[in-house]
């Protein structure tokens, strides 16, 4: 790849707040002005930040970034407790978490203003496997357009 290519927003486990303005200039400005037309949203199995969210332990400032994550865990409860190996629940909540994010994004009025002027943009959700160098696409079909959206999050 050549410098310019890839656009890079990097955070603890790869969360994308309504509220985060650091994340919406990098939205902003990637979709805007650099006119990307893939955004990733990318977790990576085992993460520590996710991993931390499903324990009741404090740890600190974090506690308040990884607040998001178990909403996120909660509202997925159910489907969390089938199993009970830690490692698997961990699995499991990266990649709800990272179809959390994906709909953050495609959410923002950025992106939905991007769509509203035809302009071509995909938001792609993965998760990579750390331990085999493998992607899996979380979030299948990547979304391109407000039609994919639930009614609630498509803005006229």
């Amino acid at each position: 790849m050549l410098p310019g290519e890839i656009f890079v927003h990097r955070n603890i486990a790869n969360c994308f707040p309504h509220t985060d303005l650091n994340a919406l200039s990098v939205l902003q400005f990637s979709v805007e002005v650099l006119k990307v037309e893939h955004i990733i949203v990318c977790g990576h199995y085992g993460c520590g930040g996710v991993a931390a969210a499903l324990r009741p332990n404090q740890f600190g400032l974090i506690d308040n970034w990884i607040r998001q994550i178990r909403e996120v865990a909660r509202n997925h409860r159910e489907e969390l407790d089938k199993t009970s190996d830690l490692e698997e629940r961990v699995n499991l909540l990266v990649e709800l978490n990272v179809k959390q994010q994906v709909s953050n994004i495609t959410s923002s009025t950025i992106v939905q203003n991007a769509w509203k002027r035809g302009q071509p943009l995909s938001i792609h959700g993965w998760v990579y496997g750390v331990n085999n160098g493998l992607i899996k696409n979380v979030v299948d079909p990547s979304i391109t357009g407000p039609s994919q959206l639930a009614p609630e999050f498509e803005m006229s």
